[in-house]
């Protein structure tokens, strides 16, 4: 049997403003055609099929489009919910999507009801994990503390004990695994959302070790934690911690003996990412960075004063530039001299205030018009208080 593993859709996620329903569209396109052109038996959505808990209805259109075009292809869904979805909103209707062969695990009763797919000499018996949020879960599953590691420890003891009940002699069963979490091992980026704080959200790798595959969600990086327990990533990058990824999926065949291959599947990029950084010059005219032209870029520039218009300028040449940093060669000017707070002790006047001000602020010091403009407003302030 062929599995196709994916997860972290993020459906309706925006890029720093920008909409990414049409790249998102063409990334599901790829997996629509890779679930057709290989065979694939079974799709696995390993959480956060959406961004947020009320999508758009643009997002809602597109998973509906997505999930009827996988259908096409003759291949059963299985979704698990992930900390981005809402678990109730998900598995609305879930029961009614079974027999059209669009299986969504959202909470701990339907856990304990795996999708049992049937090859020619073995099943496949697919647990879904839909995300625990360890406070609301504990009680209900007898969890020994309000962690992520104690609620999923519990969760698949519950499934460890269904598991049993599966085994009827008649066919080997090679079981599976669905959760979004974070296992111990795994490399974030800085577009997940944090599941909790300090080290509670980390889920050990060896509670999946019963389980003949364990397909992950929530980390953005498609990884290897251990050759049976992986993430899929994401198929899109979500912020530029992500930029040298590579984005995909995984590929899993499964046998009478368990699983008998993963391989990788990769994705195109419909648009890439750039970080660049160095002095606004250089970066308008590197012939070497006419890659990044039509990427959405982060530029840092290192110009010992901040240009001014610099995000404009950078535009003429990067159009789709959406994060500018400063980092000054040599550190920050003012650290050489003296501090914010000691340059306002010896200011002299408003307009000297004022001025220093805008030059800590922005790193440059104000030109002939920008103090006409202080000193103007400085002086119809003083005059409206005379007058008042």
């Amino acid at each position: 049997m062929r599995l196709l593993h994916t997860s972290d859709w993020h459906l309706g996620r925006t890029f720093h403003g920008a909409s990414l329903i049409d790249a998102q569209r063409s990334v599901l396109q790829e997996i629509i055609d890779v679930t057709a052109n290989q065979q694939v038996d079974v799709v696995l959505i390993a959480g956060d099929i959406y961004d947020r808990a009320l999508p758009h209805v643009d997002a809602v259109q597109l998973c509906n489009w997505a999930l009827s075009e996988l259908r096409a292809t003759g291949a059963t869904v299985v979704i698990t919910s992930g900390n981005h979805d809402s678990a109730s909103r998900l598995g609305f209707g879930a029961e009614l999507l079974d027999s059209a062969g669009v299986h969504i695990i959202a909470d701990l009763d339907r856990m304990l009801s795996p999708v049992v797919c049937d090859a020619e000499d073995h099943q496949v018996a697919i647990y879904g994990i839909p995300y625990l949020e360890p406070r609301m879960v504990m009680e209900r599953l007898g969890a020994a503390k309000a962690s992520h590691e104690s609620v999923v420890q519990a969760a698949i003891g519950e499934i460890d004990e269904h598991l049993a009940t599966l085994h009827n002699g008649q066919k080997p069963i090679v079981p599976v695994a669905m959760a979004h979490l974070f296992a111990a091992g795994g490399i974030g980026s800085d577009s997940e959302r944090e599941l909790s704080t300090g080290n509670l959200d980390v889920v050990p790798v060896e509670l999946f070790e019963h389980f003949g595959y364990a397909a992950l969600g929530h980390l953005h990086g498609r990884q290897k934690v251990r050759d049976h327990v992986r993430y899929s990533g994401s198929p899109l990058a979500y912020s530029f911690s992500e930029v040298n990824q590579t984005k995909g999926m995984w590929l899993i065949d499964t046998t009478a003996q368990g699983i008998g291959s993963v391989q990788e599947i990769l994705v195109s990029v419909p648009k890439k990412l750039a970080v660049l950084k160095g002095r606004l010059a250089d970066l308008l005219n590197d012939p070497e960075l006419e890659y990044a032209t039509e990427a959405w870029c982060q530029i840092t520039l290192t110009d010992p004063e901040r240009p001014a218009e610099a995000m404009n300028a950078l535009r003429t040449r990067f159009p789709d530039t959406v994060v500018l940093n400063f980092a000054p060669e040599g550190g920050e000017k003012a650290s050489q001299t003296s501090s914010y707070a000691q340059r306002m002790a010896k200011a002299t006047s408003t307009e000297e205030v004022v001025g220093d001000f805008l030059e800590h602020v922005r790193e440059r010091a104000a030109d002939e018009a920008e103090r006409d403009v202080i000193t103007e407003v400085i002086r119809a302030t003083r005059e409206a208080q005379v007058s008042q």
